[in-house]
């Protein structure tokens, strides 16, 4: 009998050492350059032979980076159903550590269950809850559903979602897509294959770098592939960490708004990494010119007093933002990037650290500016410096005169709604510059790139 439990235990024993083993193997791999051969030979000191080498990590790869994207009782349901949903405030995520069927012709996804019962939901793959009127609902079934039988049959999971709701806005692309992605496909080594609805071919090709780094396999784009595809795993939806945002500590955890940047550098081979590495005569200073709302309508005066300050200044329109490939570079080598609030702002992740984003903050968009470009500025090594125009320098101040609350009162207009502030502060508004108080904001700058950083 003590035979027996010794026995018991020294099997028992050997499970949790083996699980231990694999844990921490699982870990080297995804951290760090070990090459499979290396792994084989560390199991082998542990006295797995190759082929419990392959069918453990086979086994395991798949279901780790699964299960990070869930914590506390979604996990457990993970690990007992072999599917789980999280939600919170800006989206929703669905993951399945089982073989998934996904039935291109109506954006449905098959889950087997071990219950009979046959449940539906629908869940819109995108990120934040505004622009979900131009997303399309995938529907996931679970259960013992008559799912159509496999056409074809993949070996890595599927990461569906949408490059619907706001795209053709830079903040949007970059805010609502691509930092979702990256966060919630990077630890995933590029070992899963996309299955993008609301299909773009434009938006694709655009951000075709990013895609091809995050993900080994030509992406699936169901409105032209109307077939059915077999998974061993996949996510539903984008996990969404705040504006420009990536907290370290959030799910799935571990990755920062460095990561993304050395990301990003890497991909478009971006040579510098700090501003001082920056072999220039003078700074180069980048001026977002905008076309339509929230123009400089001085902006001659502003250039030829940046060229005073002795800058070198590029005037930039957003036909020209929009090739990543070539502005990328541009952006680069830039060490002050200045526009009034908007999307071009978001270019200031592809700053070097060390340099200075300075944002014109037009009347009535203080949070705005703040939480879209300001908060996230710090995060990416980027020095930010704010110039709040006067009333005076807004043409709202010539259309409705000092007194009108849309001058004196901007927030009794944002308590009318969003749409009647976008309206008025968004849709209509111009800026007209007083140079010589903007000059003290760039000799700042100026100061500023000068100085140490932590980049």
């Amino acid at each position: 009998m003590g035979q027996e439990q010794n026995r018991i235990l020294l099997c028992a024993g050997t499970s949790m050492a083996a699980l231990l083993l694999l844990a921490w193997l699982y870990a080297k791999v995804f951290s760090a350059n070990v090459t499979t051969f290396e792994l084989w030979k560390l199991h082998q000191q542990a006295g797995f032979s190759m082929a419990d080498h392959e069918a453990m990590l086979a086994n395991y790869s798949l279901d780790f980076p699964l299960r990070r994207l869930v914590r506390g009782n979604d996990r457990i349901r993970l690990d007992i159903t072999g599917f789980a949903c999280h939600s919170d405030l800006y989206c929703q995520l669905c993951i399945a550590n089982k073989e998934v069927r996904i039935d291109n012709r109506n954006l449905t996804v098959y889950i087997p269950s071990s219950q009979s019962e046959v449940s539906q939901m629908n869940i819109k793959p995108h990120p934040t809850l505004d622009p979900l009127k131009y997303v399309t609902s995938v529907q996931i079934v679970t259960g013992e559903a008559n799912s159509p039988p496999c056409d074809f049959k993949h070996n890595v999971p599927a990461l569906v979602f949408s490059s619907g709701g706001y795209t053709g806005n830079l903040f949007h692309e970059m805010d609502e897509l691509i930092i979702p992605l990256f966060i919630t496909s990077r630890h995933f080594r590029s070992y899963l294959k996309f299955v993008i609805t609301d299909y773009k071919a434009w938006w694709v090709s655009k951000y075709r770098r990013i895609l091809s780094r995050l993900s080994r396999y030509e992406v699936i784009n169901p409105a032209v592939n109307g077939s059915v595809h077999c998974f061993p795993g996949a996510v539903i939806g984008l996990k969404f960490h705040g504006f420009l945002a990536l907290n370290s500590t959030d799910i799935p955890g571990g990755y920062s708004m460095y990561d993304f940047k050395h990301f990003l550098a890497e991909t478009y081979n971006l040579k510098h990494r700090n501003v001082y590495e920056i072999k220039r005569e003078k700074p180069l200073l980048i001026l977002i010119s905008r076309g339509k709302t929230r123009r400089f309508v001085n902006e001659n005066e502003l250039v030829a007093m940046m060229e005073e300050l002795g800058f070198e200044v590029v005037v930039t329109m957003p036909n020209r933002m929009s090739n990543l490939n070539k502005f990328s570079e541009l952006l680069n080598s830039c060490s002050v990037l200045v526009g009034a609030h908007g999307a071009g702002l978001t270019n200031e992740a592809f700053l070097p650290a060390g340099a200075v984003a300075v944002q014109v903050v037009p009347l009535g968009l203080d949070w705005a500016a703040a939480a879209y470009f300001g908060e996230p500025a710090r995060p990416m090594g980027v020095k930010y410096l704010e110039y709040k125009i006067e009333p005076e320098e807004s043409s709202l101040f010539q259309t409705y005169g000092k007194d009108d609350p849309v001058v004196s009162d901007p927030q009794a207009i944002f308590a009318k709604g969003y749409l009647a502030a976008r309206a008025v502060y968004i849709d209509q508004q111009n800026l007209k510059i007083n140079v010589e108080r903007f000059r003290e904001t760039l000799v700042k700058a100026k100061e500023l790139i000068q100085e140490p950083s932590d980049g």
